[in-house]
């Protein structure tokens, strides 16, 4: 997985200074069964966006044997930008290469992309790859070794699909992915199938992981016996066999002998399979945002992917001097309230969010901000907090009303209970577990669910809730430390009680840790 950047063009604030309250902004969102996409693109071009988007998903189900009609318990959003400003108003940390990032964050799980083609890899390929590996976790459940993660993205990643044709083929290539192939010195098989390209020290290896193990992938999809093979290695590794011995035992080749039928492979014509009639075209739902937007989509969603401390002052007059100029704007009132209780005013960040709920009562993210801040005064609360902690849970139970779906409220409910001496009990392992279901991404879940369960004495499912992360391509320090737990719960010590803080790479909550979102490489 990987990252895709972008920042929203700075939206020229003085346009919008006496704006009216009817005056409506550049950008659109669109909405269909599985995505919101909000874009400043026209209309006919974000709407055949959407449905690619949806014809994508679709083809991934039908390959799995699943319903095409199958839906997501919480739609993919996707913010896409025109250019590398708009990139940087979410994440100012973006490489210069970078063209998408994928955000799974406490707060949200979003994609941002810039629409069109860079020299290495367009923005729509980047976020196909990142959308492959979110279709993976929520589809696919399972202890995927590394290289299969990156190799299962770049294959999809590259669909041709022609919506107005109805047309999609699987088995396409990345131009630059393929030069390399051929241009590069291979990355060994032995350090492809076990390690994280975080692992591998040489330039020449690095440069090969992921066209590799594309071509792997690749050679695997195109006969239905290769298939077989396929999910012969897969298994044998989730029973903990070793990846090299799992490989040969799979396909009854050794690795040097796995390498020259790679070689061959490159020489033969490219499998190519065509799925084209099988999916339906999805309706989309357009609508125009308010002005508003012009000045704070964007950077609102910067508030959610973690901020350095040097930069949150800053930052918070920034998001009240453009909230200020949209009066009582939902969004606005949503961005300075975000900000205010994060990085500068509290009293005024809870009055536009207290504001915001008597405008729209079920508006789950402002329930949810003001509860995070009473959970936080209770725990500072000398009286030890309860009226605090009660306030909360009413504003907790009106949020997940509103949208029972929504990952968020079941962290805070979770993070409510843990206060109580009877907690972890049924009704809070129900709880971790649908937010789990609901957000697999998130490293912080998967740790509290997973300790919940061993502090029950259920080490075996605590296990394989961590083993995904403990293999993620992408995992940094969350991965070592749920490997770390795994080693510890197989040798029936207690789960580790250290370093979770520390290692994990998602991001906290704003006022947190700068995050490290995923993002691919597109050299």
């Amino acid at each position: 997985m990987r990252r895709l950047t972008v920042q929203l063009a700075w939206l020229a604030a003085s346009l919008c200074l006496f704006a009216p309250a009817t005056a409506r902004a550049d950008w659109l969102r669109a909405e269909s069964d599985r995505f919101v996409v909000y874009s400043e693109d026209s209309e006919s071009a974000l709407r055949e966006y959407v449905q690619k988007l949806e014809i994508f998903d679709q083809a991934m189900l039908y390959s799995f044997g699943q319903s095409i009609d199958t839906l997501p318990v919480r739609k993919m959003q996707i913010y896409l930008v025109g250019n590398r400003r708009g990139l940087l108003r979410v994440n100012p940390q973006s490489g210069a290469s970078t063209v998408g990032t994928y955000f799974p964050t406490e707060e949200d799980i979003f994609a941002v992309a810039i629409t069109g083609d860079d020299e290495g890899m367009s923005g729509e390929a980047v976020l196909m790859h990142e959308y492959a590996h979110h279709f993976m976790l929520n589809n696919l459940p399972g202890a995927y070794p590394a290289w299969f993660v990156e190799g299962f993205a770049e294959y999809y990643m590259n669909a041709d699909i022609d919506v107005r044709r109805q047309r999609i083929r699987l088995g396409g290539s990345n131009p630059n992915r393929v030069a390399a192939i051929f241009r590069e010195s291979w990355i060994p098989l032995e350090d492809l199938l076990t390690k994280r390209l975080g692992q591998v020290e040489d330039d020449d290896a690095q440069a090969t992981y992921y066209p590799i193990a594309w071509l792997l992938t690749h050679w695997f999809y195109s006969e239905p016996e290769r298939l077989e093979q396929l999910r012969r290695y897969l298994t044998l590794v989730s029973e903990g066999v070793e990846s090299r011995e799992a490989m040969e035992r799979a396909t009854g080749l050794s690795l040097n002998a796995l390498k020259q039928a790679l070689k061959a492979y490159t020489r033969a014509p490219q499998t190519v399979s065509d799925l084209s009639g099988q999916f339906h075209v999805a309706e989309v739902q357009i609508t125009r945002l308010p002005r508003s937007a012009n000045d704070l989509l964007l950077i609102n969603q910067r508030l959610k992917v973690g901020v350095p401390e040097a930069d949150r002052a800053d930052l918070g007059q920034e998001v009240a001097r453009l909230a200020a100029r949209h009066g009582e704007d939902p969004l606005a009132l949503l961005a300075a309230g975000h900000a205010g209780l994060h990085f500068g005013d509290r009293p005024a960040g809870v009055r536009a969010l207290t504001r915001l709920v008597e405008i729209e009562p079920d508006h789950v993210e402002a329930l949810q901000y003001l509860a995070q801040d009473k959970l936080r005064q209770a725990d500072d609360a000398e009286d030890g907090g309860d009226a605090l902690r009660r306030e909360a849970r009413a504003l907790l139970a009106r949020a997940y009303a509103a949208g029972d779906n929504d990952y968020r409220t079941l962290v805070l409910l979770t993070e409510l209970r843990q206060a109580q001496s009877d907690f972890p009990n049924e009704n809070d392992m129900l709880t971790m577990g649908l937010a789990l279901d609901r957000a697999p991404q998130l490293p912080a879940i998967r740790f509290q669910y997973a300790a919940a369960l061993a502090h029950l004495d259920r080490r075996e499912e605590a296990i394989s809730v961590l083993r995904p992360l403990s293999n993620s391509p992408h995992g940094g320090g969350a991965s070592a430390y749920a490997a770390r737990a795994i080693a510890a719960l197989s040798a029936g010590e207690d789960f580790p009680s250290s370093g979770v803080q520390d290692e994990e790479p998602e991001g906290e909550p704003p006022g947190g840790a700068e995050p490290t979102p995923e993002e691919p490489d597109v050299d």
